[in-house]
């Protein structure tokens, strides 16, 4: 059923953002370094969605991610509307959650920014997206059966670039809950509009270098 595939969606985008989430506040409480622990919590969080409900969906958890496949025809069109659906409601109540677990500094900690400026964020967020997004769709397509771990370890990686320059979010759903819970949405158009260009570009590339030759 689509409904099962939808709550599968918010289920895991709720377990990568949540678990995500903590691992920053959890470094800054017990002053952790922050470039360890950030980057393992997003790719390890990502890595227990996947076994957690992926069997459900596909995991995408992100709606780049969705977007990408649904691109590439792996996803319909209706299912790219019902997954962001639960992707954001997912990441929502995950930061509505950290809420209840801390207050509305504690949500603020974990929101996305760009301390460089709109241009740098807007440049991480597309480039690190497409690099996340190429890698999910081909590993999926040629490597299935490592895609599980290849994909967490590149989101991990890809934190571990980018987290002093964007916050490194290459996920809408990550970004906008909580930037809506904490109430700081004035940059967060950054995390919607370059994930999204990313994962189109990241799609293109796909189909001109590996995507299913027979198809093209």
């Amino acid at each position: 059923m689509s409904i099962n595939k939808y709550l599968a969606e918010a289920i895991g985008t709720f377990i990568l953002v949540f678990l995500g989430s903590m691992s920053v506040l959890a470094a800054i409480a017990t002053d952790s370094p922050i470039m360890v622990a950030v980057p393992l919590g997003f790719g390890l969080g990502l890595m227990a969605a996947i076994f957690a409900v992926g069997h459900v969906s596909g995991g995408h958890f992100n709606p780049a991610v969705t977007l990408a496949m649904w691109l590439d025809k792996r996803t319909s069109s209706s299912d790219l509307i019902g997954y962001w659906i639960g992707q954001f409601v997912g990441g929502i109540i995950a930061s509505a959650v950290v809420l209840a677990a801390t207050d509305r500094d504690g949500v603020r900690v974990t929101v996305n920014v760009s301390p460089e400026g709109a241009g740098v964020g807007l440049l991480m967020e597309f480039v690190l997206t497409l690099i996340f997004v190429l890698v999910i769709l081909a590993s999926t397509k040629k490597a299935p059966a490592m895609a599980g771990l290849v994909i967490p370890f590149t989101l991990a990686v890809v934190h571990l670039a980018g987290i002093p320059f964007s916050g490194a979010s290459v996920n809408p759903a990550r970004s906008f809950g909580p930037a809506l819970v904490g109430g700081t949405l004035n940059e967060v158009w950054i995390y919607l509009v370059a994930p999204l260009a990313g994962a189109a570009v990241a799609w293109v590339f796909w189909r001109m270098f590996g995507g299913d030759e027979a198809d093209v």
